[in-house]
């Protein structure tokens, strides 16, 4: 029996590559997740993890995003 791993590309930009590349090497989501790394913006991931990358990234965002406030006068 052969075990094939479902996989999904992502494109992104080289900063979030790196992010991503960093979370994978200290095993920040409980394991790596990476299959293949294939260019500058692309890599190849294990679809079993999306949902809790999605949230990792999404908590990423929200900590570096600055609310846009109308000023007064």
């Amino acid at each position: 029996m052969v075990n094939v791993q479902k996989g999904i590309l992502v494109e992104c930009d080289e900063a979030m590559k790196q992010f991503l590349l960093h979370l994978d090497e200290t095993f920040a989501l409980g394991k790596k997740f990476i299959i293949q790394d294939l260019d500058e913006r692309h890599l190849f991931i294990s679809q079993d993890i999306l949902d809790t990358l999605q949230t990792k990234v999404d908590d990423l965002m929200d900590r570096i995003s600055f609310p846009i406030t109308e000023r007064e006068g």
